[in-house]
């Protein structure tokens, strides 16, 4: 909670300090690269660097939690730091970093709000960061510890056995660890991390979900070649895709993430869109492996069939299941609509939720590109799901932060 001190100070200059923190960021990564290099080039996504969705979605979350920290103050914003909380955790990110951060990030305001910054100011502040950042170290150490892993996390030589072209854009890797012992458990949903050394020394890391049910001796992964639109390509996609073939060996963190499938046998939504097929394809495999009878609406939209990474998988795991159901939305030629005669329904366009007759009292698990996610959310709230029940997963920085 935020003291009583500091409540008005930040409710005052929130607004000035939200509206500088493009710049404040954008230095602040400067700082913090020119002092630790070996941050950039081994720990952050240089492609995110490049087109500025880090420091987008740094500003968000600082943004985020002071927001909430005036507007709830008797509650925590424990959705959005479980997901960044399971992100630092993937990268293995540890206390002391927290106070490099803090050294430069406090530099970069200072710098950029100049005389704005009275004492009053920075302690304030300080203490909204100290507030996010010790919630975080926390909620870290209890995920190394689950982990069974020290502060840092831990990493796991994983030789590839087997690579898959999914479509011409998107292949999948079977791991299997070096050293002989089974891959180890995972909540069906979660993701590991993937760190590998590039042409010029970097080595820079990627998370993907895990495509397939736990409880088997091997772990699969999916990667799309991330194509660049406003930067760069996808360095560590790329790389997968023009190297890595089985008998190599990738460097894996143990399995994060806290879009898991529940509990229970209530009914489920799950939507994805792209390569957002990937942790519900953990889901449904884990169903269709443990015999669930429980009722699960599956959705999924893509750019065309061809497109689709693991189609026919997903149409099979949602025949295994008997309370299942899924509905396919294509936008190009090639999709057929309508219903297949014992399959899916194939429609047109863009996926379109509203037009579902979905069951009360559901649970929705959404993934894939914002535009796609926020416009499912939207129409699961006006259909009267709760906000609390809708669950997402962005691939990349959470540009959606602060979004319950």
């Amino acid at each position: 909670m935020l003291s009583d001190e500091s409540t008005p100070v930040i409710r005052a200059t929130l607004p000035v300090v939200g509206a500088s923190l493009g710049a404040i960021t954008e230095l602040f990564y400067r700082r913090l690269f020119d002092a630790h290099p070996a941050l950039r080039r081994d720990l952050f996504n240089r492609g995110n660097q490049a087109n500025g969705e880090q420091q987008r979605a740094l500003a968000g979350s600082i943004a985020a939690f002071a927001g909430m920290l005036l507007d709830e103050p008797d509650a925590r914003p424990d959705a959005m730091l479980s997901r960044i909380a399971h992100k630092h955790a993937s990268l293995g990110i540890t206390s002391d970093q927290y106070k490099i951060v803090h050294h430069h990030l406090f530099g970069a305001i200072a710098e950029v709000l100049g005389d704005a910054v009275t004492p009053e100011v920075a302690a304030a502040w300080d203490e909204v960061y100290w507030l996010m950042a010790n919630a975080l170290i926390a909620a870290e150490a209890r995920l190394y510890q689950q982990a069974g892993a020290a502060e840092g996390g831990a990493r796991h030589p994983m030789e590839i056995v087997e690579r898959r072209q999914e479509t011409p854009e998107t292949v999948s890797f079977t791991l299997r660890r070096a050293d002989g012992r089974p891959a180890g458990t995972f909540r069906p949903g979660q993701y590991v991390s993937v760190q590998v050394e590039l042409p010029d020394g970097a080595r820079q890391i990627r998370q993907y979900s895990l495509s397939a049910a736990p409880g088997r001796p091997h772990w699969r992964i999916t990667v799309k070649r991330v194509r660049g639109a406003a930067g760069p390509d996808g360095e560590v996609s790329s790389w997968l895709h023009d190297h890595a073939r089985p008998g190599d060996v990738l460097t894996v963190s143990e399995p994060f993430g806290d879009l898991v499938l529940p509990e229970g046998d209530g009914p489920l939504l799950l939507a994805s869109a792209g390569i957002g097929s990937t942790p519900m394809l953990a889901m449904l495999d884990h169903l269709a492996s443990t015999g669930s009878t429980r009722p699960v609406t599956v959705v999924h939209a893509d750019r065309s069939p061809a497109d689709h990474a693991h189609r026919e998988e997903l149409r099979a795991l949602v025949r295994a299941l008997p309370g299942a159901r899924l509905h396919l939305w294509y936008e190009e030629p090639g999709a057929r609509p309508g219903a297949e005669p014992g399959g899916p329904e194939v429609s047109a366009g863009r996926a379109d939720i509203g037009t579902l007759d979905l069951p009360p009292g559901l649970t929705a698990y959404l993934c894939g590109p914002l535009p796609f996610m926020r416009t499912v959310r939207g129409d699961l709230l006006r259909h009267g799901v709760p906000a609390e029940h809708i669950h997402y997963e962005v691939f990349g920085p959470d540009l959606w932060l602060g979004l319950q």
